[in-house]
């Protein structure tokens, strides 16, 4: 089980940190310098498809990077949609190898990215308060 700490060191200011030592900071959508909520959340989901994909893609395409971003009803507290993009260059494929690599990638995030899997259905998030 891993766990992530996020602890408050400023007004509207946080830093989330996990057990190796790495770091990043939260706040809210509009300040400087930091990840919203929402925003560590569209990472993680691009994040888990590009390191699913990541060996698939770079073996056959190259370099490539993961995009996402999120659906959202005007005044919602709530995110309805999370597309993630993956783009990369199939200038040097041909039709077959473009399909082969398109399969093989969705069939490998559809089976093995757990953010991804985890949105799609919508896990629990009891909230522990002392």
């Amino acid at each position: 089980m891993s766990n992530v700490e996020v602890r408050r060191v400023g007004q509207h200011s946080f830093v989330a940190s996990n057990g190796r030592g790495a770091e990043v900071r939260i706040g809210r959508k509009d300040q400087d310098g930091s990840f919203s909520p929402v925003e560590l959340l569209l990472a993680a989901a691009a994040g888990c498809a590009a390191v699913t994909a990541e060996t698939l893609i770079t073996r056959r395409a190259g370099e490539f990077t993961a995009r996402a971003d999120h659906v959202q009803a005007e005044g919602a507290h709530e995110v309805g949609t999370v597309p993630v993009s993956l783009d990369y260059d199939l200038s040097g494929l041909d039709d077959a190898q473009r399909a082969a690599l398109e399969s093989v990638v969705r069939r490998a995030v559809d089976q093995l990215c757990t953010v991804t899997r985890t949105l799609k259905r919508s896990a629990t998030t009891p909230l522990s308060l002392p």
